[in-house]
């Protein structure tokens, strides 16, 4: 029995970074209301929660920056890892 399997749209899903940051900008965001509706006794992580909301969506954005000029064909665009389906 020699039966190949076409990996390559399973590995494509597996390795594009939209999904990561999506759940983890969620998963801060979750962190954030957990943090605010325990009170002061994690007040001190709150700042941090509000960071990694921040560096989630600013990733999100310069991936889809890249993910466009990919698209358009720009020279300075990067290649690979989820840009072009």
């Amino acid at each position: 029995m020699t039966e190949t399997r076409n990996t390559t749209g399973l590995i494509g899903k597996l390795s594009a970074p939209s999904p990561a940051l999506i759940i983890g900008t969620a998963l801060w965001v979750i962190a954030t209301i957990v943090v605010a509706v325990s009170g002061d006794r994690w007040s001190d992580a709150l700042p941090i929660c509000y960071a990694g909301i921040g560096v989630g969506f600013l990733g999100f954005a310069l991936f889809s920056i890249q993910r466009r000029a990919a698209v358009r064909g720009d020279k300075g665009a990067q290649q690979g890892a989820g840009l072009v389906d």
